[in-house]
């Protein structure tokens, strides 16, 4: 079992629950680690900036792209350029409903929203629930300038019914419904919506491209007008609260957990890692924490971890230091190591054949690696060996998972990151029911572990590397 008490691992659960809570969309999610590590005296930069001169050993230090990906790093005393990063990866981003351009549809007396499918969800699940909206809304300023603002309206303003059993005596056997005209949120009634204003757009709109009554909800939420409203990026999200259960209160019950789970645990990891005014002085490394948008569309973004954004952090902290030369950053990527990180699956009670026998991660037990022969997973025998010797020293129980050879495996940032720099990379995630459900379950003990594991390697890793012997 791990070295944390029972206190500590209640406490690390209850801050996942609330940054989930926190967290109704990407933007929400990088907003509340920017607050959070502020907090923890890091020092926030900007990439249109100059860092020569500002990055400093034992310093703090993140960065924002598009507010939806976030880079933190602390500098280790004893850095110096071509040294290697300690890095932990993982997405901000979860399969979701997105309102599309044009989102204005009424219909049979009802005012509807058309909405986007964004990355491979458990669609059926997103029927019958209490929905609302979140995300960046871009709005005019006083000066003509444009600043996005964050929104997300808390009241159940949506939702998608299902069909009546009587209208489809077939649905208990196999509930099939169109993506397209089956899956559209209910807003309001016309009648009602008629007592107000629903018959412009407002905004910069030459063509009534939203409900009225929706722009006047989100300018009433920010404070703005309706006209002030330039264009938003918002995403159908689950208004019933992330919260604790099971009858020993073992299991955490939320959206998002994909990936929000290794969000939470990597940010925390690492700001604990530097726990006490010496943590830094005798690390010779980079301790790095990267959350990338865009994953569940497959990374390919400007902020997406098909990207330049983690090689240009790694270029610039190493261009910024004193002694760079023209080779540093390959010898940098050499002596680095990342630990991909992503929610896996735990075996179901009520489906264990579709694990294979003996790699069925259970709840409660550990984060687990994952492994797959065919690269869909970067784990390698090195790579795993260095979190398991990290992991055994510190009590951290670690489980094994594999896919079984008759059904697909999905993959992560892992190999891509892996591939492109040339990093040594090892895939782990704590395991999770119902993934890709607008409702989840993880195991509520496992994310203080997870927690507790990355701290130890941002302390360790530098250190055990030394004596790892194998190019």
């Amino acid at each position: 079992m791990s070295s944390l008490s029972k206190a500590q691992l209640h406490r690390q659960a209850e801050h996942l629950v609330d940054f989930v809570n926190k967290s109704p969309s990407p933007f929400h999610a990088i907003d509340v680690c920017r607050k959070w590590l502020s907090g923890a005296n890091f020092t926030e930069l900007k990439e249109k900036q100059s860092w020569c001169g500002v990055i400093k050993p034992n310093g703090r230090y993140f960065f924002t792209r598009n507010g939806s990906s976030i880079v933190a790093f602390a500098v280790g005393g004893k850095f110096r350029p071509g040294n290697g990063t300690s890095i932990v990866a993982a997405h901000s981003d979860s399969p979701c409903l997105k309102l599309k351009p044009v989102s204005r549809k009424t219909g049979s007396g009802f005012l509807q929203v058309g909405v986007q499918l964004y990355g491979g969800g458990l669609w059926h699940t997103w029927f019958d629930r209490d929905l609302s909206v979140a995300g960046r809304v871009m709005v005019r300023d006083g000066a003509g300038g444009y600043s996005g603002r964050l929104v997300a309206i808390e009241e159940p303003i949506m939702r998608i019914p299902s069909l009546a059993i009587h209208m489809d005596r077939t649905a208990n056997e196999a509930f099939k419904f169109n993506k397209e005209t089956h899956l559209t949120p209910i807003l309001a009634t016309v009648s009602k919506a008629l007592n107000g204003t629903d018959s412009t757009a407002g905004g910069d709109m030459e063509k009534p491209a939203h409900h009225a009554v929706l722009l006047e909800r989100i300018a009433k939420q920010l404070d703005v007008s309706v006209n002030d409203i330039s264009d938003f990026e918002l995403c159908l999200y689950d208004t019933q609260k992330a919260a604790i259960g099971g009858l020993l209160n073992e299991l955490i019950h939320a959206s998002r957990l994909d990936n929000l789970n290794s969000s939470y645990c990597a940010i925390e990891g690492l700001i604990n890692s530097l726990d006490g005014k010496q943590a830094l002085e005798d690390d010779s490394h980079v301790r790095l924490v990267s959350l990338f948008d865009n994953e569940e569309v497959g990374s390919t973004s400007a902020y997406g971890a098909n990207s330049a954004l983690l090689e240009s952090a790694l270029r610039r902290i190493q261009a910024s230091c004193d002694g760079v030369n023209l080779t540093s950053f390959e010898e940098s990527i050499a002596n680095s190591y990342m630990i991909s990180s992503d929610v896996t699956h735990a075996v179901h009670p009520n489906y264990s054949e579709k694990h294979e026998e003996n790699h069925r991660p259970e709840l409660q037990k550990g984060p687990a690696i994952k492994i797959n022969a065919n690269q869909r997973y970067a784990t390698t025998s090195v790579t795993s060996t260095i979190l398991k010797d990290i992991a055994k020293r510190n009590g951290i129980p670690l489980q094994e998972f594999v896919v079984r050879n008759d059904s697909s495996c999905g993959s992560t940032i892992g190999p891509m990151l892996s591939a492109q720099l040339g990093l040594r990379t090892v895939d782990i995630g704590n395991p999770l029911l119902a993934m890709h459900s607008i409702r989840e379950v993880c195991g509520a003990d496992d994310v203080g572990m997870l927690v507790k594991l990355f701290e130890h390697f941002f302390s360790e890793f530098a250190a055990l590397d030394a004596k790892i012997n194998v190019d």
